[in-house]
């Protein structure tokens, strides 16, 4: 059987979780976005390398995103695009939810790659980069920033495409909706040295290949999704897949084996359809 153990230092943590010796972290509602542009290898991804301070996913490679934030859900955002009612279903969420989802997901980006899904932009550099640091420090809600420079939130550009839940033997957990998006003509990302110490684009075949040959660390869901929207041809083919994707909430599954402890993953043999 092709299942995945877990590191030693997790075991016992897992084991406690087995036997309800440790109480299960409720996940935090989160929203990450895989960025897209078309190179000259076909469809890059932009990932950020986490701090390996970090306490969740230190050294990980991972996409642009974060917890949301209780503003997020603000009923006053401007917005344009389908509208949070028509998300609900992708998203798993009630209105009030997918708003806060879609929110996070275009203020996390920002925040992380400088990279805003909102229009009409303009202004200098500068400008945007004290918008960034309003957002950072939670001076700002994203409500606010939007209003402030008269744009309204893109919710058409993104799409949904997938829906992970930290496993329950982490300390720290989360409930992510996965989005992709593709990059805005005139902008380009810029690299914020705030809980990453790294970025760049790739192609998801070639950050795949580098995690199995041990060069690089990324969690599950990461590795699954550059997998998954490594096989389309364009950012264009990537984002009519999201569109019409019908997006599964999935919670890798921890079993106690002897001295083993493995991971379940969908497509592994015992993974729960």
């Amino acid at each position: 059987m092709d299942l995945r153990r877990l590191p030693p230092e997790l075991h016992e943590r897992a084991r406690a979780v087995a036997s309800g010796g440790v109480e299960v972290a409720e996940p935090r509602h989160a929203a990450t976005v895989v960025l897209l542009r078309d190179g000259d290898a076909g469809v890059e991804a932009y990932l950020l390398r986490r701090l390996g301070s970090m306490a969740f996913a230190g050294g990980m490679y991972v996409f642009p995103g974060g917890s949301v934030d209780p503003r997020d859900g603000d009923a006053d955002i401007a917005w344009e695009g389908p509208p949070a009612s028509e998300w609900t279903g992708a998203l798993s969420a009630d209105e009030r939810l997918a708003r806060a989802l879609v929110a996070a997901a275009v203020r996390e980006t920002f925040e992380e790659s400088g990279v805003l899904l909102a229009s009409p932009i303009e202004g200098g550099a500068e400008h945007w980069k004290a918008e960034q640091a309003a957002l950072l420090d939670r001076s700002a809600s994203m409500a606010e920033v939007l209003a402030r420079n008269g744009l309204r939130l893109r919710a058409d550009l993104l799409r949904p495409w997938a829906h992970w839940v930290t496993p329950e033997i982490e300390p720290k957990r989360f409930d992510t909706r996965f989005f992709v998006a593709a990059l805005p003509e005139g902008q380009e990302p810029v690299h914020y040295r705030g809980e990453s110490d790294h970025s760049e684009w790739t192609t998801p075949q070639r950050a795949v290949e580098r995690h199995a040959k041990g060069e690089i660390a990324m969690l599950p869901p990461t590795v699954f999704t550059l997998a998954e929207v490594g096989a389309y041809d364009t950012v264009a083919d990537v984002m009519a897949a999201g569109a019409a994707r019908d997006v599964k909430r999935v919670l890798p599954k921890i079993v106690v084996d002897g001295d083993d402890v493995l991971l379940l993953l969908p497509g592994d043999p015992g993974y729960p359809e």
